[in-house]
C-alpha cells in the first residue's frame, strides 16, 4: 500500500479526458491545475475507497461492493452524484449481462458445432464400416465363386 497520496496518481491521459470532456470547447486548463486536478482526483478516490471499506469492514467482510460505495459516497455528503452513479452501475451490469449472455450463447453453438461434427464423424465411420462389411462380402462371393469353379 502506498506511503503517500502522491504515490498513487492517475494516469494523466485519463484526467486530460475527464477535463476535456467536462468543459466547453476553447477553454484551456494549464499544467500545473491539471496536475492539481490530478493530485485531488487520487485524494478523494483513497478517501471513498477507505470510506467504503468501512463500511465493509462493519459487515465483516473483506471485499468492498457497490453499497458500500454508495453508502460511503452519502457519508461524505456527496448525495447529488448517487443517482448518477446508480445509473452508470445499472448501466454497467446490463453490459456484463449482455456479455455474459454472448459468452453463453457463443459456448452452447460451439458445443452444438462439436456435436454436429462428432456426429457426422460417427456417420462417417459407420459408413465406412458397412462399406468394408459391404466389400468383405462381395469378396466372400467372389471367392466363393470361384473355388465352385475350381472343383
Amino acid at each position: 500500500m502506498a506511503e503517500r497520496p502522491e504515490d498513487l496518481n492517475l494516469p494523466n491521459a485519463v484526467i486530460t479526458r475527464i477535463i476535456k470532456e467536462a468543459l466547453p470547447d476553447g477553454v484551456n486548463v494549464s499544467k500545473e491545475a491539471r496536475r492539481a486536478i490530478s493530485q485531488a482526483a487520487s485524494v478523494f478516490v483513497l478517501y471513498a475507497t477507505s470510506c467504503a471499506n468501512n463500511f465493509a469492514m462493519k459487515s465483516k467482510r473483506k471485499t468492498l461492493n457497490a453499497a458500500d460505495v454508495m453508502a460511503a459516497m452519502e457519508e461524505m455528503e456527496f448525495e447529488r452524484f448517487l443517482q448518477p452513479l446508480r445509473e452508470s452501475l445499472e448501466a454497467y451490469k446490463k453490459g456484463q449481462k449482455g456479455k455474459k449472455e454472448a459468452s453463453e450463447q457463443k459456448r452452447k453453438d460451439k458445443e452444438k458445432k462439436t456435436d454436429v461434427e462428432e456426429n457426422e464423424k460417427s456417420r462417417e465411420e459407420e459408413n465406412e464400416e458397412e462399406e468394408d462389411e459391404h466389400m468383405e462380402e462381395e469378396q466372400e462371393g467372389e471367392n466363393g465363386g470361384e473355388e465352385e469353379v475350381e472343383n
